[in-house]
């Protein structure tokens, strides 16, 4: 006998699980999956890799018992087509399974056939849209890409008390203690790409890697916005054998551009305006190569590019307990800013953690 809202008491499980592949599992959807019967849970499972089962099988791989009659609860709508992967609906149509719970459904064009249409022709009992706003959250970045073309854009940056994020000497190491810049790791190995403009290149020649270690193999494009080419040919980012992109502007010549070549680098040009890189260009350019979300980490202008332009999806801003105190140093955002207070952009969805001495604000602006 289930439990008074024992479909959200489930499908929370099942978020649960679709946490744990959340960075694995790109360009798929981090999806996860609960088997119940009687209220009993007998498997659950999440996606853990393209190419690899989906959150259906891995829950029916998992079970303890039989799993006829059951209801299985799945954050995202069963894919009912080929890809590298059978379909899961004929998975769960074989099982005996008799009721499926889903959070959202699969918004995905490519996506031939209906899941939940499949299901009901098989006369299994359906039913959508449970913690719906839960799940859509989880699978952000795969929503937004596969509606638009284009990548979810979230944005980082750790600053002072009164919002500075490095002195006047450009020095920021470090502004946040050890727990925020690992949880500042996390973020970079969520995304599949690392957004920076060349000034910080020059200023800081960052690695723009995570570096979690253990199971966290994966490390995220480096993608750098040069109009010019002025990233340095000894840079960390050019010598360091990783995956970076170049993008540049349509004047820079191939014989400027020949010389990273070598390094396995790739450069690609891209329409300018205003004799800076067009924004939604570099956003579509990224999207057609399969790039779902990126991590904008700076600097200062280029983060006021992106935010004057309303490009950015999600903020995650580190505030320390310090203070600059004075006005010299450099700010997060750089850039005309509104002349009064009622045109400021509003962060809504506010989530707030402690890490450390530190907190992280984390909300999707309100343009």
């Amino acid at each position: 006998m289930r439990k008074q809202n024992s479909d959200e008491y489930f499908m929370n499980i099942a978020i649960k699980e679709a946490k744990k592949g959340i960075g694995f599992t790109s360009p798929n959807p981090p999806v996860g999956a609960v088997i119940v019967k009687e209220g009993k849970i007998l498997g659950k499972g999440f996606h853990k890799g393209a190419g690899l089962p989906h959150a259906e099988v891995e829950a029916l791989r998992n079970c303890r018992e039989n799993p006829v009659g059951a209801t299985i609860y799945v954050t995202l709508e069963p894919c009912n087509h080929w890809g590298r992967t059978p379909p899961c609906t004929e998975a769960i149509i074989s099982s005996g399974i008799r009721r499926v719970v889903i959070g959202c459904a699969d918004p995905n064009p490519n996506v031939k056939g209906g899941g939940k249409e499949r299901l009901l022709s098989e006369g299994i009992e359906v039913k959508e849209n449970v913690l719906r706003e839960e799940c859509e959250a989880l699978l952000e970045a795969y929503l937004k890409h596969v509606k638009t073309g284009l990548p979810f854009v979230y944005a980082k940056a750790a600053i002072t008390i009164d919002g500075f994020t490095a002195t006047s000497a450009g020095d920021s190491k470090w502004i946040t203690g050890e727990e925020a810049r690992r949880y500042a790791h996390k973020l970079r190995y969520m995304v599949d790409a690392i957004i920076v403009g060349v000034d910080t290149v020059i200023k800081d020649n960052p690695k723009l890697t995570q570096r979690l270690g253990g199971r966290y193999k994966k490390q995220p494009l480096r993608v750098i916005l040069d109009t010019h080419l002025r990233t340095p040919l000894n840079s960390e980012v050019i010598r360091d054998g990783g995956k970076t992109l170049i993008l540049v502007g349509e004047k820079v010549g191939d014989e400027k551009i020949a010389q990273y070549l070598p390094f396995g680098v790739m450069v690609k040009r891209c329409a300018t305006k205003e004799n800076m890189l067009d924004l939604s260009e570099v956003l579509k350019i990224l999207g057609e190569a399969q790039i779902q979300s990126v991590l904008l980490e700076g600097g200062s202008r280029v983060m006021g590019s992106f935010v004057s332009q309303r490009l950015v999806d999600k903020f995650f801003i580190f505030l320390a307990p310090k203070l600059l105190a004075g006005e010299d140093g450099y700010p997060m955002i750089r850039g005309k800013g509104p002349r009064f207070i009622k045109d400021c952009v509003m962060l809504d969805k506010l989530e707030i953690k402690r890490l450390g001495k530190d907190l992280l604000i984390s909300g999707y602006p309100k343009y």
